[in-house]
C-alpha cells in the first residue's frame, strides 16, 4: 500500500475537495483523467494498478500520478460521541476535476484503452481516456467498442 514515510501531523482535517486542475500528459502517450472531484484511497490506487498490469501482461510502463498523503481517521463502531477524534484508518488523496491519475506508454492504443476501461471500473470517480496530442498513436475507439459489443452477443 502507498503511504508517506513521515508526516508532520498524525491526523488531518477533512478539507474540501473541489476545483479544476487541467493536467496534461507528462510521461506516457495515454492517460486516464478524472471528470469529477473525489477522494482515492491507497487500496483503490493499488487495485487499479494491479488490474492494469494484469491486463497488459506486464508490457509497457505505468506511471501513477497520484499519491495518498492524507490520513483518514475513523472512530470504532458503536462508540458514543465525544472523547476525541478517532485513530487514522487509511490513507487517501484528493482528486480534482481534470487531474491525470495514471499514464501508460509502450503498448498499442487498443490495449491501453481496454486497460484503462478496466481501471476506471475500480475508481470511485468518473474518468475519461486521454491521448497525447504529440503521439503518433490515434486509437480507434469505435472499433474497440464494436469488438466489445460483438463479444457480448
Amino acid at each position: 500500500m502507498l503511504q508517506p514515510k513521515k508526516t508532520k501531523y498524525r491526523k488531518f482535517q477533512k478539507g474540501r475537495v473541489g476545483g479544476v486542475k487541467m493536467n496534461s500528459l507528462s510521461f506516457g502517450s495515454f492517460g486516464i483523467q478524472s471528470v469529477h472531484c473525489g477522494r482515492l484511497s491507497a487500496s483503490v490506487i493499488e487495485a487499479t494498478r494491479r488490474v492494469m498490469t494484469r491486463k497488459l501482461k506486464r508490457s509497457g510502463q505505468i506511471w501513477i500520478r497520484v499519491f495518498p498523503d492524507k490520513p483518514v481517521s475513523k472512530k470504532p463502531a458503536e462508540v458514543r460521541m465525544g472523547k476525541g477524534k478517532g485513530s487514522p484508518e487509511f490513507w487517501a488523496c484528493s482528486i480534482q476535476q481534470g487531474q491525470i491519475l495514471f499514464e501508460l506508454d509502450g503498448v498499442s492504443p487498443e490495449s491501453a484503452y481496454q486497460a484503462f476501461r478496466l481501471a476506471s471500473q475500480k475508481l470511485p470517480v468518473r474518468t475519461q481516456f486521454v491521448v497525447d496530442p504529440l503521439s503518433s498513436f490515434r486509437p480507434n475507439v469505435k472499433s474497440v467498442l464494436n469488438k466489445e459489443k460483438r463479444k457480448d452477443l
